[in-house]
């Protein structure tokens, strides 16, 4: 390691934020030069190279179309931030999924370029590069080399790391990039400038023109198995992909902040689909997604139906469920324990005459899920404290 690249490491070292890397194809060699400088604890929460394909599967949660494109290493970016916030002690920190799929000289002849996809996603922003090599010009050594010094130049820059020795790139080779902002889009949320924004499970923004055919709206402070397993429930029944919204405005509590709306939203990077939206109210929401099926559990649907949420106005209420279905928007229920310790399905809630056609149940035989969010807070903080 040279003078150089050691000097960067040792600031990346000093820089806040902490990073979960996933690394296939190439890029060993950047784990191993950020662990050769003292301070690697302070960078490294996490680091897997996922090699074989069925532990790369098993990674990314799907088998991808190609293993080594644009579209996965977005991907593996996703996965890897949304372990690093599942893995940071403290919410304070800033975290990146730092990624890398490449493909690169091995004992056998390709046929095809020799490229690396390195991707530094963070919550507030994705910057993805494409290094595309010089085939005949290096051994495997030399290629893993440059491919490493990409990896710990993209990890600098998202540290905001300006001054980078430059990359030691020949005339035959080709470096691309792209980035998306979400602090861009979160703050037009935050003016009123835009009334909901979409993040793609590979970090694109969604097209406005194109809103969700099923929401799963909820705080998700913090996501737990219980959401997803709802969502892939529901998806199986409506044989439609559903998405995750988080909700920037909700009744009676003020707008979530921009960094805790972000570190919220990257919960689901890698994954699914996730919406940021101004809509505290389901009437106001099927405005932004008309069409789209609500996907919720039996205490929400039964606000639904209750004049008290709606100025304690019957018919407030009932111009509420009607809009909606003009809409055509739904309501898919899943059962909920209560307080009280039985659970309750859709059956049970008086829905009022002529819009029982707008709710739909998801049985218990098909999902159950009775942990709460808040319980799951709570188990952390007690675990915290031991």
């Amino acid at each position: 390691m040279d003078d150089a690249i050691r000097h960067l490491i040792q600031a990346i070292h000093d820089s806040p934020p902490r990073a979960m890397f996933a690394a296939a194809g190439a890029g060993s060699q950047a784990l191993a030069d950020l662990l050769g400088v003292p301070g690697a604890s302070r960078t490294l929460l996490e680091a897997l190279i996922p090699y074989a394909a069925d532990a790369f599967d098993e990674f990314l949660g799907q088998t991808p179309e190609q293993y080594v494109s644009a579209e996965t290493g977005r991907l593996m970016a996703g996965r890897a931030l949304a372990r690093a916030y599942h893995l940071r002690e403290l919410e304070s920190w800033p975290i990146i999924g730092l990624a890398c799929t490449a493909t690169i000289v091995t004992d056998r002849p390709k046929r095809g370029e020799h490229r690396a996809h390195v991707v530094a996603w963070s919550p507030h922003h994705l910057k993805a590069r494409l290094l595309t090599l010089e085939k005949g010009v290096r051994d495997r050594a030399g290629e893993e080399d440059l491919v490493s010094r990409l990896i710990i130049d993209t990890l600098a820059d998202a540290c905001n790391i300006a001054e980078r020795p430059p990359l030691p790139a020949r005339v035959g080779d080709s470096l691309s990039a792209e980035s998306v902002d979400y602090t861009a889009a979160a703050d037009a949320l935050s003016r009123r400038a835009i009334d909901w924004f979409g993040i793609e499970p590979d970090g694109q923004l969604r097209d406005p023109a194109a809103p969700p055919p099923a929401i799963l709206s909820g705080s998700f402070n913090p996501l737990h198995g219980g959401h997803t397993g709802l969502a892939d429930t529901a998806a199986a029944l409506l044989g439609a992909p559903v998405a995750f919204e988080v909700s920037a405005v909700n009744v009676d509590k003020p707008p979530l902040p921009t960094d805790v709306l972000l570190g919220r939203l990257s919960q689901f990077a890698g994954r699914y689909a996730v919406f940021a939206g101004n809509a505290p109210t389901f009437v106001e929401k099927s405005r932004l997604y008309p069409g789209a099926a609500f996907v919720v559990g039996f205490d929400t649907a039964a606000r639904v139906i209750q004049p008290r949420y709606y100025g304690d106005s019957e018919a407030a209420m009932l111009d509420a469920l009607a809009e909606m279905r003009e809409r055509r928007n739904r309501f898919l229920v899943a059962g909920r324990e209560g307080n009280d310790g039985r659970f309750r399905e859709l059956h049970e809630l008086p829905i009022p005459e002529g819009f029982a056609g707008l709710f739909a149940a998801i049985p218990a035989r098909l999902f159950r899920n009775d942990m709460s969010s808040t319980e799951i807070r709570a188990a952390l903080r007690a675990e915290a404290e031991r």
